[in-house]
């Protein structure tokens, strides 16, 4: 008998619940107020009560390992509280998905001190507020912007925070700016708990090499949180600038240096079947919004629009979308429950196959409900809004993630029918270091 079973077990039913009444008796009633706040930081700052209560349910921190205090879930059991999160709001869940996308690289490449002195405190505040930033995006320029950040290009080009390294005191000191981090400015500004930023410590070398990762906790010198940006959707969710001004850090703070390339491609690889899923949990929404719509609303006619068949026949349509994309995310996750997160191929296609499905599914319902659908009472605009982000952010689709879905596919190792079988895929540096003999016959020639 073939081990495929989408049956939930008692705990996953358990997981389920808890979610479904948070998101709906605690975010719900908060959701609206927030979205519709002009100022960012104060609808961010208005759902720190339900997100205290989100940690204390181990939704903030439960992807750690319990080794250090995590709920040490797994990523098929974090699709099942992420979806019903959601179906409320993807913005409140994208502040618990950057906590992961901020601690996971320690729990995968940081050395056992760093785990202990990092990964212990975010899961055992007894405050429930602490927050995790993850702080890789630049600002958009010539050169600028982020999605090339491993490219052969040395600097200016990719990542432009530099952090020199003082020997002599055991330090690096930190230059530039990083936009749209998010959690990063924290409840008042002043800093998340720990921002994990990604860094240049090498200017002259490609993006493959050059880059590290670098742990800035809240209090350091040096660091200015600018207020969040304004944005269409996830407006719950906070996205700053920050500027770093000769900041300096413990060296014993770096991790993964000459690396960093690696660690933001595997944190969005993770990230990959939890925005897939999240895409699933906003269609879900407008798909039984509208379904409900068309049993109740005639249209002017004297019978319930779902008996047309032109309106059932497109709630059929957004109906299968939504459980191929729950299916497909299910996948994922369980892949990289086997191979401990490394599907930098299916990972990432889950993510850009479901987020491009999301915005025509939730038109689609718009079509269904007609004008009424641009009244702001109903939920619909604010699904669109939302659905607009999925395909943009978390290593935006076209900047990233197909990108890397490519290199996987172009390595000469890649077995096609490997994703099917759910088997180990090819992943590694995407430019490889100089041929120095190569450089040195040049050299040689030129004189």
């Amino acid at each position: 008998m073939m081990p495929i079973d989408f049956t939930l077990t008692s705990y996953q039913r358990r997981l389920q619940r808890m979610a479904r009444e948070f998101a709906n008796e605690i975010l719900g009633p908060l959701v609206r107020p927030a979205d519709e706040n002009a100022d960012p930081q104060k609808a961010f700052q208005s759902i720190k009560g339900a997100y205290v209560e989100s940690y204390k349910l181990g939704f903030a921190t439960g992807f750690i390992p319990k080794k250090y205090g995590g709920g040490g879930i797994s990523n098929v059991d974090l699709q099942i509280v992420v979806e019903e999160l959601c179906a409320v709001d993807p913005g409140f869940a994208t502040i618990l998905l950057v906590n992961g996308l901020a601690l996971m690289p320690l729990v995968w490449f940081a050395n056992e001190r760093q785990k202990q002195q990092w990964l212990v405190p975010a899961t055992s505040d007894p405050r429930g507020e602490y927050l995790a930033g993850w702080t890789v995006s630049e600002a958009a320029g010539t050169p600028g912007g982020t999605a090339n950040f491993d490219g052969p290009a040395s600097l200016p080009a990719g990542v432009a925070l530099t952090a020199v390294h003082d020997k002599k005191n055991g330090e690096y000191i930190l230059n530039g700016r990083k936009h749209w981090p998010a959690n990063a400015g924290g409840w008042d500004l002043q800093g998340a708990d720990v921002n994990v930023c990604i860094v240049r410590t090498t200017p002259e070398a490609e993006g493959s090499r050059a880059l590290s990762a670098i742990i800035i906790p809240r209090g350091t010198p040096g660091v200015t949180y600018e207020p969040p940006i304004s944005k269409l959707g996830h407006r719950i969710c906070q996205n700053n600038s920050v500027v770093f001004s000769d900041c300096r850090v413990p060296e014993e703070n770096a991790f993964a240096v000459g690396n960093g390339d690696l660690v933001v491609n595997k944190a969005f690889t993770w990230s990959g079947p939890v925005a897939a899923i999240a895409s699933v949990g906003v269609a879900r929404s407008a798909y039984e919004y509208a379904l409900s719509w068309s049993k109740k609303y005639t249209g002017g006619g004297d019978k319930p629009i779902i008996n047309h068949q032109i309106v059932a026949y497109t709630l059929a349509e957004i109906a299968m979308k939504v459980e191929a994309g729950r299916a497909f995310a299910w996948k994922a996750a369980h892949y990289h429950d086997l191979h401990d997160a490394n599907g930098h191929a299916i990972g990432p296609m889950s993510k850009v196959f479901c987020s491009e499905m999301l915005f025509n599914a939730v038109f689609q319902a718009m079509k269904v409900v007609g004008v009424n659908a641009l009244d702001t009472s109903n939920p619909l605009g604010r699904y669109l809004r939302e659905a607009s982000v999925f395909p943009l952010y978390d290593a935006g689709n076209v900047g990233m993630q197909m990108r890397k879905i490519c290199a996987v596919m172009a390595d000469p190792a890649f077995d096609p029918r490997s994703i099917a079988a759910s088997a180990a895929t090819p992943f590694g540096k995407q430019a490889p270091p100089p041929d120095t003999q190569a450089v040195g016959r040049n050299l040689k020639r030129q004189a």
